[in-house]
């Protein structure tokens, strides 16, 4: 798919520049090529800021701040969901002074600093109400155009952890606006549990079910939507020595058997279940596969998938993206760089959508963790991934 996406950018800047190009030579053409290439490009990445907010009005703006509901600087962006030119964005509530935790941007092309507003309206975005969300962590847009967003509950948590409502799972309409379920997930926890992503999946019959990583517990939670059933598949000891990030990554070959690849941080190994197990509950009896050892005894960041076979990944500290088609045996002659990132950013994801590309979420969010971002927060782009290396 990747091959496509690329295919896709070519044509395109060839339909951009070929007035251009019809009266000039072989280099000038080069030449222009490469500028329009450069400049359609940059057209196409979008800066984002927590000091870019979209408020009602500026006497708001200046409430929240005077009250400290609103800091800047404590503002990132760590998931995001593509519906056309539309973001969704994950906004979770780490520190004090974050406005919303749920966030809607209209991707304009060119535009210098894009606008961040609260979705669907204010009054869901309450800290303190448990009708509301209080910290959103990760979100998944189906393809009927439902947004299913993972409230952990908690504020503060890089703070002074404060537990406000318990965990749910919403679903929001993104035709209307509207929020359609409103699920407890609490039944399905223990007190060791740290949810951190959520996957949402769709058996052959059209059912859906959510996926969600539970660090802390060593387990995956498992919510068959339609039977209102629920379970917690409780990982093997050997899939890691400590409980770090659980990264989750679902790829699906378009005949509705899709697989979940999930490794620990720290773990040594990538391992894949068949959600066809998850979905009954299963996860012992062989189901678990251990997919093979990860490269170079380093540390892997699951980023995400394509929608088809395609898993993308990097090295924890590093910002070089790398491709592996699930398809092929997982070993590093079919692990793929295809891109070469910058040192100030990291990648938090890879997700599919606007213009048929694959986008990267990047930011500095190891700044933000340790105090080092300054007034403005953090840095955070939006940006095409674009296959830049040669094996």
């Amino acid at each position: 798919m990747l091959s496509n996406l690329r295919i896709a950018y070519v044509l395109l800047l060839i339909t951009k520049i070929s007035e251009t190009m019809v009266s000039t030579s072989i280099s000038e053409e080069s030449t222009v090529l490469e500028r329009s290439s450069k400049s359609f490009l940059k057209e196409l990445v979008f800066e984002l800021s927590g000091s870019s907010l979209l408020w009602p009005c500026e006497s708001t703006k200046h409430i929240y701040i005077q009250s400290g509901r609103y800091v800047p600087r404590n503002v990132i962006i760590t998931r995001a969901q593509l519906q056309r030119d539309i973001m969704y964005v994950a906004l979770p509530r780490y520190k004090h002074g974050v406005p919303f935790t749920l966030g809607k941007i209209q991707l304009t092309k060119g535009q210098c600093i894009t606008k961040i507003a609260p979705y669907p309206c204010w009054a869901i975005q309450e800290e303190g109400n448990c009708q509301a969300l209080q910290s959103v962590v990760d979100i998944k847009l189906d393809h009927y155009g439902f947004l299913w967003i993972l409230d952990v509950g908690i504020v503060n948590t890089l703070e002074q952890p404060i537990r406000r409502c318990k965990p749910k799972i919403v679903a929001i309409n993104t035709l209307d606006g509207k929020v359609v379920k409103s699920i407890d997930i609490n039944n399905l926890l223990t007190t060791a549990s740290r949810l951190q992503f959520l996957v949402v999946d769709y058996g052959s019959n059209g059912k859906p079910f959510v996926y969600i990583a539970d660090a802390g517990a060593h387990s995956i939670l498992v919510y068959d939507i339609a039977a209102s059933k629920s379970y917690r598949i409780v990982l093997p000891k050997a899939t890691s020595p400590i409980t770090d990030v659980l990264y989750m990554v679902l790829t699906s070959p378009g005949t509705g058997n899709s697989t979940l690849y999930f490794t620990y941080l720290t773990s040594a190994n990538l391992y894949s279940i068949k959600t066809e197990y998850l979905r009954m509950g299963k996860g012992g009896d062989g189901s678990i596969v251990s997919v093979g050892t990860k490269p170079y005894g380093k540390q892997m960041v699951l980023l995400g998938a394509d929608g088809g076979n395609a898993l993308f990944f990097r090295y924890k500290g590093e910002n070089d993206i790398y491709l592996w088609n699930t398809k092929t045996c997982f070993k590093i002659s079919n692990l793929q760089e295809i891109q070469r990132g910058e040192d100030c950013r990291l990648t938090t994801q890879i997700l599919p959508g606007h213009k048929h590309f694959m986008w990267a979420l990047e930011s500095n969010f190891h700044d933000f963790i340790s105090e080092r971002t300054g007034c403005n927060g953090a840095s955070i782009v939006l940006h095409p991934v674009l296959q830049e290396c040669d094996d």
